[in-house]
C-alpha cells in the first residue's frame, strides 16, 4: 500500500473527511494490501459511529403500478398501458397488502410506482396520490409511509402545476412520512442523459430533497452503481450527498438524510442496448464492496447508517457488505417487484428469522428499527414484532 492511501486512511480514523482527490484514489487503487486496509477502515469507522449492532426494519414494498411514461435505459419494470404484464392496483388490493404486512408486524409501508399520467382523481395527480396515502393510512395509522421519490413529487407539480413545496406539503399533511431517495441513479448529468434521459436532472433531485427537509420529511439516499459511470462520478455523487446533508446540518433544518443504500445494477432483463454497453448481468461482488467501504468512509461522519441490498447482492452478498462498512442490513420487503423483473437473484422477501439469522452469522447483535432509525422493542408475544411497537431514540454520533 502507498504512503499517500495510508495517509488518507489515517486521516479519515482521526475524523476527517476525504477530499474527492482522495475519494477517487481510494477507488481507483486495485491492490489487495490497499483494499484490505480500506475495508478495515471502513468497519472500524462504522463501529465508531453506529456501534456493533445490525439494524433492520419490518416493512413491505407496495408498487401500486408499473404504468409509466417514462423509457430510462435500466429499466425491465415499466410498461406502457395494455402491455402484457402491466398493472394498475385497485384500492382494496391496496388495504389488503397494508393488512398483511400489519399482520407480520410491519412498522412501515415503502411506496412507489411508475409515473401514470392517467392516475388522477377529479382530474387532479396529487388527489390521487393523496388517496393512496389516506387508503393505508385511514385503516393502519401507526404504519409509517416512507412513499414518493422526488422524481414523483416532480411528476405530480408538473401535471397538476404546482410548485415542489405544495405538493410535498400536501403529500406530508395526507400521511407521508419520509421520502425515499430513489431516482438520484448518478448525480451527474452525463449519466443521466443515458440513463435516464426523461428524467429530473441532477440539480432538481437535490433542490426536492433539500425542500423535503426543510419542511420535516426525513429521506433516504441512493446510487445505482455499476453501468456506465466512472470513479469520478461516483465520487461526485458522494460529493453531493455529503454537501446536502452538511446544508442541512449548517440550516438546522428539522430533517435529514438517514441512510445511505448502493444499488448495483441488475442488467438480465434490462433494455438491450445498456445491458450491452455495460456487458454483464449481474453485479461484480467486489467492486460494489469496495464502493461499500469507500462510501463509508467518504459519507460516515454526516449520514452514519449505510446499507446493503440484499436483493440485488443476495443474502450472503448483503452479510458481507456488513463487513465493509454497513450496519444496517434493510428490510423484509414482503415483496419486490422492480428490481426482480430486472433479473436480480436475491430473493423478494426475507423473514425475521432470515434476517436475525444473518446478522447472528457475524456474531454481531441485532435490532429491530423503525423507519427513523429509532429501536423497535417487539412485544413478548410475536417473532414479528409488536403492531404498535414501543420506541426510543437511537443516538449516532457525529465525529466531525
Amino acid at each position: 500500500m502507498t504512503h499517500s492511501l495510508d495517509g488518507i486512511l489515517n486521516r479519515a480514523l482521526e475524523g476527517h473527511d476525504i477530499s474527492p482527490t482522495e475519494g477517487l484514489e481510494l477507488l481507483l487503487t486495485q491492490d489487495p494490501t490497499a483494499i484490505a486496509a480500506i475495508r478495515a477502515t471502513a468497519d472500524e469507522l462504522r463501529q465508531r459511529q453506529t456501534g456493533n449492532t445490525v439494524t433492520y426494519v419490518i416493512n413491505r414494498n407496495l408498487n401500486f403500478t408499473n404504468i409509466c411514461e417514462q423509457h430510462c435505459s435500466f429499466c425491465a419494470f415499466r410498461r406502457d398501458a395494455g402491455d402484457d404484464g402491466e398493472f394498475w392496483l385497485d384500492w382494496g388490493a391496496m388495504r389488503e397488502k397494508a393488512t398483511a404486512a400489519v399482520a407480520q408486524g410491519a412498522t412501515e409501508i415503502c411506496m412507489q410506482g411508475g409515473l401514470n399520467p392517467t392516475a388522477k382523481v377529479n382530474g387532479s395527480s396529487l388527489q390521487y396520490y393523496v388517496q393512496l396515502i389516506r387508503n393505508i393510512k385511514d385503516a393502519w395509522p401507526q404504519l409509517h409511509l416512507h412513499a414518493f421519490s422526488p422524481q414523483e413529487v416532480q411528476f405530480i407539480a408538473r401535471e397538476d402545476r404546482l410548485s415542489y413545496t405544495k405538493v410535498i406539503t400536501a403529500l406530508k399533511a395526507a400521511g407521508v412520512g419520509s421520502l425515499p431517495g430513489t431516482a438520484a441513479e448518478v448525480l451527474d448529468d452525463e449519466v443521466r442523459r443515458v440513463l435516464c434521459p426523461e428524467k429530473i436532472d441532477s440539480d432538481t433531485w437535490l433542490k426536492i430533497v433539500g425542500l423535503a427537509h426543510q419542511l420535516g420529511l426525513t429521506t433516504t439516499s441512493t446510487m445505482l452503481c455499476g453501468h456506465i459511470e466512472t470513479p469520478m462520478q461516483q465520487i461526485t455523487h458522494f460529493e453531493k450527498l455529503r454537501q446536502l446533508q452538511q446544508q442541512a446540518i449548517a440550516q438546522s433544518t428539522p430533517a435529514r438524510i438517514t441512510e445511505f443504500i448502493l444499488l448495483p445494477f441488475v442488467g438480465q432483463s434490462a433494455p438491450k442496448p445498456l445491458r450491452r454497453r455495460v456487458g454483464r448481468d449481474q453485479p461484480v461482488l467486489q467492486d460494489v464492496l469496495q464502493l461499500t467501504a469507500v462510501s463509508r468512509i467518504y459519507l460516515g461522519n454526516w449520514i452514519p447508517n449505510h446499507q446493503p441490498s440484499w436483493v440485488k447482492l443476495g443474502l450472503a452478498g448483503a452479510i458481507e457488505a456488513l463487513r465493509w462498512g454497513c450496519n444496517d442490513i434493510g428490510g423484509t420487503l414482503m415483496e419486490e417487484h422492480i428490481t426482480t423483473m430486472a433479473g436480480a437473484q436475491g430473493g423478494t422477501c426475507l423473514t425475521v428469522d432470515d434476517l436475525q439469522g444473518a446478522i447472528a452469522s457475524l456474531d454481531r447483535p441485532h435490532q429491530q428499527r423503525d423507519t427513523l432509525y429509532r429501536p423497535v422493542i417487539s412485544g413478548p408475544s410475536t417473532s414479528m414484532g409488536n403492531t404498535a411497537p414501543a420506541r426510543q431514540s437511537l443516538s449516532h454520533k457525529r465525529t466531525a
